[in-house]
């Protein structure tokens, strides 16, 4: 394996068992990310510098596809049923066994990162992924570290993206060929069959579901949040697609998160460090913030463009309604970007 990038002082990936990898690219900036992108023909620069991609077959997350492992730790503690699926602990071995086969000899990209902005909870991950654009994705949407952070990471999570790969459902116990699966023993999740890049955050949301209440006594929260100046701050609370984005990115009052939170004895926090919004019908006017926030160093995803092919074109839905762009919360003028408030 061939080690590139800003690697770690203890960089290796036997954790995940992938040291057959060919290259493996560590903790690149956006601009080398964007750049690996383009060089492999799997996105264009739009008018205004951000970087579109396609996700392939999947342009949304599929609740269908996700599993849990049913083990000692959550056999009693998970709500099983269709939202939560259980996963034999053989059949995640062989697809993490069959996912690692299928990347010896690929490049990946890897990314360290971290979610929870609030220290005292926060869980240190490690993002192995086979586009460099889903590796912007996390670049975005988790905590950024600083690069001495970076430099003697100790991730307790590992995420493996690999979209390329076709699970089997008889041997690896899932619907069809994409599958979402979380290893809350071995501490991975593996994404395998789907390029959809929303499937990496909510796989850590549903890690910090579990690991917040049981471990520390902290209430998670599907919302976003803002704060006015008087400290007042405001949550809301809705399904993905709903206006939680649109709601708290407001210019009157600071952005705290747009979509995941905890709630503490000293308040809200958010666990990402960035946002991931709905693009369709996005126009200035309606949503100016967001739409500022389209520049170098956001990621659209499964947008249209005008006859210039890099001028987007939000109302085109040829390939999905739901189309999306993530970016890192600085992107908004005033965020708060400890992402921390009081409580609501």
């Amino acid at each position: 394996m061939k080690h590139v990038g800003n690697t770690p002082f203890d960089a290796r990936l036997d954790a995940v068992g992938l040291e057959g990898v060919g290259r493996a690219h560590w903790n690149l900036p956006p601009a080398k990310l964007i750049l690996q992108t383009l060089l492999r023909g799997e996105g264009v620069l739009t008018d205004q510098g951000a970087l579109a991609i396609e996700t392939g077959t999947f342009t949304g997350r599929s609740p269908k596809d996700r599993f849990i492992v049913d083990d000692g730790f959550t056999h009693d503690r998970v709500d099983w049923g269709a939202i939560n699926q259980p996963m034999t602990s053989s059949c995640f071995e062989a697809l993490l066994k069959d996912v690692q086969t299928h990347l010896d000899g690929r490049s990946v990209f890897v990314k360290d990162a971290a979610v929870g902005s609030d220290a005292r909870y926060r869980i240190p991950v490690r993002v192995v992924a086979e586009k460099a654009w889903s590796s912007l994705f996390v670049d975005n949407m988790f905590i950024r570290l600083t690069d001495e952070e970076r430099w003697v990471a100790e991730p307790q999570w590992h995420v493996l993206c690999a979209p390329s790969f076709k699970s089997d459902p008889q041997r690896h116990g899932c619907r069809q060929g994409n599958v979402s699966a979380i290893d809350f023993t071995r501490k991975i999740i593996v994404i395998a069959g789907s390029g959809y890049t929303g499937e990496i955050k909510k796989g850590m949301f549903s890690v910090m579901n579990c690991i917040l209440p049981v471990e520390h006594g902290v209430l998670p929260m599907h919302c976003s949040s803002n704060v006015g100046e008087e400290g007042n701050v405001a949550v809301f609370f809705g399904l993905s697609g709903t206006g939680k984005t649109t709601l708290s990115s407001d210019p009157d009052r600071r952005l705290i998160g747009d979509d995941e939170h905890g709630w503490t004895d000293n308040g809200v926090f958010n666990m990402e460090g960035g946002c991931y919004a709905k693009t369709i019908d996005l126009s200035p006017e309606g949503e100016p913030q967001i739409h500022q926030a389209i520049r170098f160093g956001a990621l659209l995803e499964n947008i249209g463009f005008q006859e210039d092919g890099v001028t987007p074109n939000y109302t085109d839905d040829s390939i999905t309604p739901n189309t999306r762009v993530s970016y890192p919360i600085h992107h908004i003028p005033q965020a708060v970007l400890d992402g921390q408030g009081g409580h609501p």
